[in-house]
């Protein structure tokens, strides 16, 4: 698709649409992957000539060829999209050499809707994870999409069949979760507090499916309080903000494991909100399952931050700050 010589590159992209499409409009999304990997990048009609260092043109010719595979199979592309070709060609290096395998492979699920991909090497591992494994653990700061693509995972399974139900779970209010003092019934009362899976159904389900499948409880979302006691079968069971979990809670909601389920816990450590003094059961069970056969665990960190790259940043530097902090003995 291009000639290669020295530090000096020219692209060609044979429908002019969808060229336009991947050079994004007033040239957006070349000017982020030109801050990005230290390369100029002038685009002429559906030509593109790029300049910078060997490696860094290099880079971009396979940041580019994966978009416009991208575009050429009806994706509409989003920065996010440019963020993690980026993303994932500088962590794969100088990997691949030939043409075939130049091109970014991430991991992706495909539901009815949309296609999710995975936007940095950490996501790539763990829906590779979701996939292999029985029970996954997922840690890290927000806007990482620990839980978005947990619920991708989920109704992917469930679109399929696989599964017959999803269920999606939240310490509500603290720990403890002392509802009865909140106006409503069950659902008002909880709904605040599991907004953001709310959020992610809609996001990767048609509307009208989701609410037929809350009406029927083949999704069910709940406080973590009302899986004491029950046994999930034909089910994905998803976990989330989990480090507000008390290790009985969560030893609790483990065993709940039935036939032909799985189980996916999310969290930040970071952001506990238990009283002083309780230990959070996310960070017992991270460190007690390490080893145990059938369980993933995947860390992610500021650098996996897919929202806005002013995220990532803000995330780091409190992460600096703590760093600092710990190094010095004060603690959190």
């Amino acid at each position: 698709m291009g000639s290669l010589e020295g530090a000096h590159l020219v692209l060609e992209f044979d429908d002019n649409r969808l060229a336009n499409a991947l050079f994004g409009e007033y040239g957006r999304n070349l000017a982020l992957i030109e801050r990005r990997l230290g390369v100029t990048a002038d685009s002429h009609g559906n030509h593109v000539a790029i300049a910078g260092p060997q490696e860094s043109c290099e880079q971009t010719r396979r940041v580019l060829d994966s978009l416009y595979e991208l575009l050429r199979t009806g994706h509409d592309l989003t920065q996010g999209d440019v963020e993690g070709a980026i993303r994932l060609v500088t962590a794969q290096g100088s990997l691949f050499e030939d043409e075939a395998a130049g091109r970014l492979a991430s991991a992706e699920i495909r539901l009815r809707k949309r296609v999710v991909r995975a936007r940095t090497p950490v996501q790539d591992a763990y829906i590779r994870a979701l996939k292999r494994s029985t029970l996954v653990f997922a840690t890290g700061p927000a806007g990482t999409g620990k839980t978005w693509l947990a619920v991708a995972h989920a109704v992917h399974l469930f679109e399929r069949r696989e599964v017959d139900r999803i269920i999606l779970s939240r310490p509500a209010v603290e720990a403890g979760e002392r509802l009865g003092f909140l106006p409503g019934d069950l659902r008002e009362k909880v709904d605040p507090y599991l907004r953001p899976v709310y959020d992610a159904l809609y996001d990767l389900m048609e509307r009208g499916m989701v609410e037929r499948a809350l009406q029927s409880g083949e999704i069910e979302i709940a406080p973590l309080a009302f899986m004491r006691g029950r046994t999930l079968a034909n089910a994905v069971a998803i976990l989330d903000e989990a480090q507000n979990c008390t290790p009985m809670q969560m030893k609790m909601f483990l065993t709940r494991l039935g036939e032909n389920s799985k189980m996916i816990v999310t969290g930040d450590p970071s952001q506990i909100d238990l009283p002083d003094g309780q230990s959070s059961g996310l960070v017992e069970a991270v460190d007690l399952l390490g080893d145990v056969d059938g369980i993933s665990q995947v860390a992610f960190s500021a650098a996996d931050v897919v929202r806005h790259e002013l995220v990532a940043r803000i995330v780091a530097a409190y992460d600096a700050r703590d760093a600092k902090r710990t190094r010095k003995g004060g603690g959190r």
